[in-house]
């Protein structure tokens, strides 16, 4: 298991040292891609790719608490850490804003906990973005409740899990509850916790019942002398449960989750630069495709023989492909333009398949016209004719396969062998059903 970690932390390193390597034309200014003003829009995502790199290279693991006040995130943190350096109190929104605190929990592994605000207290723009944040960074999440889930809660959750993070739901101040009581909310959490009512029941990794911070409790105290008095002790933590699922996960999965969290980010930064990219050129693109279109049409239309229209037609929109993607400044091998190309011809319905299909019928007539011309001089302007509505539906082809392809392109470098989005799926796919990656697997499973 530790080795299939290392595996996919080194592939993780290889995808974003890549990625770094492909975009360095954004930083040299007689490179025929560069552009000052794009070179400025792409700085923040560059600077993603690096940080994200260093992270990895660090080995240090992000685990953030999220919740709404009072559920005693900072107590769970102060908990785990043996200490109370997080500061708490009664009053509700004690915690303003994300605050860092590392944790050596034992062996190698070093872990950086995130306290954050209640996220009902998160308002206006810039704290959102705040919370967007730290979720983004975090490899781990742990979902503090102290009860049944509200409305509001339950929201957050879902919020949350659209982050495409693994997930512990902690089930705090347990020690108010009677067992009955603690024992049917532990089963509502489990499956609303799910956050999905078709989805499993949460496995005992992804949901743990603790109190980091017990409440006082009066003790009896009977002296020597026979005297009883009354004292208030507030018992210790009881977050074991907690340290120990925490530990199991980091040994069994940590550097997975770590890599996976990594690539995510490089898919994400990846896109936005293609996608700046695309927005910046969009007029040479849209040049690029219309050129492309009228040498399509009218290479296929002078064409006399049916079957060269098919293998010409599909040249000329790989071609196109690779044109589009050296303009962007995205890598873009042949073998890629091909799947993109395959990719796009399966996914118009079957339209541009039926292109294929028009093309190589009109083709046959517009070669026995060809080959049957010199013997009826009529037979010329059914060649034309031919040739004519060919050209049209080959610039139409072109034209469509050239405006998806822009699409495509939006994905940056994300496939090819080491691409973000291929690595991700590879990680995803050697997951065991014993593990917490297990369930985003499921949750990814229809995006790669």
């Amino acid at each position: 298991m530790r080795n299939l970690q290392e595996t996919h932390l080194n592939r993780a390193r290889a995808s974003l040292r890549q990625a770094l390597s492909w975009y360095g034309y954004l930083r040299k200014s007689g490179h025929l891609s560069y552009n000052p003003e794009l070179a400025g829009l792409v700085k923040p995502e560059i600077e993603v790719l690096n940080s994200t790199l260093s992270k990895l290279d660090s080995n240090i693991i992000r685990i953030a608490a999220f919740g709404l006040v009072s559920r005693g995130k900072s107590a769970v943190l102060n908990a785990l850490l043996g200490s109370k350096i997080l500061q708490t109190g009664p009053l509700n929104g004690v915690t303003q804003w994300p605050r860092s605190v590392r944790w050596q929990p034992g062996g190698k592994v070093i872990v950086e906990l995130i306290d954050t605000p209640g996220l009902d207290e998160i308002q206006g723009e810039s704290r959102a973005q705040m919370a967007r944040d730290v979720v983004h960074q975090a490899d781990l999440i742990l979902f503090v409740v102290s009860g049944d889930i509200t409305r509001t809660e339950y929201q957050a959750l879902l919020e949350l899990r659209q982050a495409q993070k693994p997930l512990i739901l902690v089930f705090n101040k347990i020690d108010l509850y009677p067992d009955t009581d603690r024992a049917a909310i532990y089963k509502n959490l489990q499956q609303l916790g799910a956050g999905n009512p078709q989805a499993k029941p949460l496995l005992p990794d992804e949901i743990v019942m603790i109190a980091a911070e017990p409440a006082p409790m009066e003790i009896r105290v009977e002296w020597p002398d026979g005297q009883v008095s009354y004292e208030w002790e507030t018992p210790p933590p009881q977050v074991d449960e907690l340290k120990q699922t925490i530990l199991n996960i980091l040994n069994r999965e940590g550097r997975s989750l770590l890599a996976l969290n990594a690539l995510i980010q490089a898919r994400d930064a990846e896109a936005a630069i293609a996608q700046k990219t695309i927005d910046i050129r969009q007029q040479e693109a849209e040049n690029i495709i219309w050129q492309y279109t009228k040498y399509k049409a009218l290479a296929v239309a002078l064409n006399p023989i049916a079957f060269f229209d098919i293998i010409g037609g599909t040249v000329a929109d790989l071609a196109l492909i690779r044109s589009l993607a050296r303009l962007y400044g995205l890598p873009m091998t042949s073998y890629e333009a091909g799947k993109i190309l395959k990719t796009i011809l399966m996914s118009c319905g079957g339209l541009l398949l039926g292109e294929l299909g028009t093309n190589f019928v009109f083709g046959l007539g517009k070669s026995a016209a060809a080959l049957t011309s010199g013997d009826n001089p009529t037979n010329i302007t059914a060649f034309a004719g031919s040739a004519i509505a060919q050209a049209g539906i080959a610039g139409y082809g072109a034209y469509s396969v050239g405006k998806a392809a822009q699409v495509y392109l939006e994905k940056g470098c994300t496939w090819g062998q080491l691409g973000a989005s291929t690595v991700i799926a590879e990680i995803l796919s050697q997951v065991d059903q014993n593990t917490i990656l297990y369930r985003l697997q499921q949750e990814l499973n229809m995006k790669y």
